[in-house]
């Protein structure tokens, strides 16, 4: 399984993400994370970046909501406690069983 992070460097949020998504490919061996520097809007089109950290599997952005707008902004995931700037380790291993 293929998980790109998608990330600016403005935006903090996306650390803690990629230290739950290692965390994840270690448990997982079968998992591949990969990071991509989103660094201007028309490589933010291109991609299909609705903020950082973006979380796609297998090229589906597995938190995206309908109408989200492409933007170089943080992103704000709903996790079970507030919101947050990064999913949960769980809500990671959720999508991930998914997909």
């Amino acid at each position: 399984m293929d998980i790109k992070l998608l990330y600016f460097e403005g935006c903090p949020n996306w650390k803690a993400a990629d230290e739950r998504l290692a965390a994840l490919a270690a448990e997982q061996p079968g998992i591949t994370v990969t990071r991509h520097l989103v660094d201007t809007l028309e490589e933010a089109e291109r991609v299909g970046f609705h903020g950082s950290p973006s979380i796609v599997v297998d090229g589906v952005d597995v938190f995206a909501e309908a109408g989200a707008p492409i933007a170089l902004s943080c992103r704000r995931y709903l996790t079970p406690d507030a919101p947050a700037g990064a999913p949960t380790l769980d809500q990671l291993r959720a999508v991930i069983g998914d997909a």
